[in-house]
């Protein structure tokens, strides 16, 4: 697909949806972010198998792939320059930091395939789309990851996790619940609310140019399922609005 889609960069449609200071908002709304995967990360780390009951494990392995989709999230919003759209090298900066820490990610990687995704969606040339054939879920997860993949990244992960248990004396069972299984987590939440849903082919074929569909959801469910990104015909009508204000954006829409 080589038409050029209408990707919108103008501002908003009204001036209520245009919010004052959002390069300062969007900074401390990633610095919260991280701050909290990171103190949360720090926290559960040190706890005690003996301090462990099945229902706060399963809490603390949710909260903790949350955030880690909250990092990916502020990458995410890196790429279109909404986290600090007025300063472009501290934007760059940020998104190059929560990618290294989310899994060592390389920024001009994702950088590029990210726009690939952006300027062809569900064509052949989008990266996080399936393979044209293999449409279930299942299938589509795993050749998305494999888009991803790398022996290099695998292997520093690896090193990371024996560097913090040999010299960190961070217990393993520790390690595997609360720094892999979230991440491992996060990255199913971030393709089934992100790339599966919104792009999977509707039962009528697709409707836009973007050839993506919204799920509105209540504004905390919506937060909770992958930080507003089931309003994503409005991410990709106006990539560099924030995910923070996509709801507004939707709700604008409707009123019109």
């Amino acid at each position: 697909m080589s038409t050029t889609l209408p990707l919108r960069n103008d501002p908003l449609p009204t001036t209520s949806l245009v919010l004052a200071g959002s390069s300062r908002r969007g900074l401390l709304i990633a610095s919260l972010i991280m701050a909290t995967w990171a103190v949360s990360l720090a926290a559960l780390l040190r706890t005690s198998p003996s301090e462990r009951q099945p229902i706060w494990m399963i809490l603390a392995v949710c909260w903790q792939a949350l955030l880690y989709t909250g990092l990916f999230v502020t990458a995410h919003d890196a790429m279109h320059g909404a986290v600090a759209p007025h300063h472009p090298k501290l934007n760059r900066f940020i998104g190059t930091l929560v990618l290294l820490l989310y899994g060592l990610f390389s920024y001009k990687q994702l950088f590029k395939t990210h726009w690939q995704h952006h300027h062809h969606p569900a064509s052949p040339l989008d990266p996080d789309f399936h393979d044209g054939t293999h449409k279930n879920p299942f299938v589509w997860y795993f050749h998305f990851l494999q888009r991803y993949w790398s022996w290099r990244r695998l292997l520093a992960l690896i090193a990371s996790f024996h560097a913090m248990y040999l010299l960190l004396h961070v217990p393993e069972s520790n390690l595997l619940m609360f720094w892999i299984v979230p991440s491992l987590l996060s990255s199913v939440q971030l393709f089934y609310f992100g790339t599966y849903l919104p792009h999977r082919e509707p039962a009528g074929g697709y409707q836009n140019a973007f050839f993506a569909q919204s799920t509105p959801r209540p504004l905390l469910l919506s937060l909770l399922a992958c930080y507003h990104f089931g309003y994503h015909y409005e991410h990709h009508e106006y990539p560099h609005a924030p995910w923070w204000q996509l709801p507004a954006i939707a709700n604008h829409r409707v009123a019109d």
